[in-house]
């Protein structure tokens, strides 16, 4: 099984939360930007933004990683 985040993910965590792409973005100290790359699968996260992008949508690293 491939884990991995997709950016469909995140955009649909997001958007549960009722966050903007800003707001997400200030959570997690990245820009705006880098969300919107995340969102439209033209980037990934560091692994090391995982914990503080999973806490911030309120999910566990796994359930970000398996969508």
């Amino acid at each position: 099984m491939n884990l991995y985040v997709t950016g469909n993910t995140i955009k649909q965590l997001r958007e549960q939360k009722k966050m903007t792409q800003a707001e997400l973005a200030d959570k997690i100290d990245v820009s705006s930007k880098t969300i919107s790359k995340w969102e439209t699968a033209k980037g990934l996260p560091d692994i090391s933004l995982l914990e503080p992008l999973s806490a911030a949508l309120g999910v566990s690293v796994k359930e970000l990683m398996k969508g």
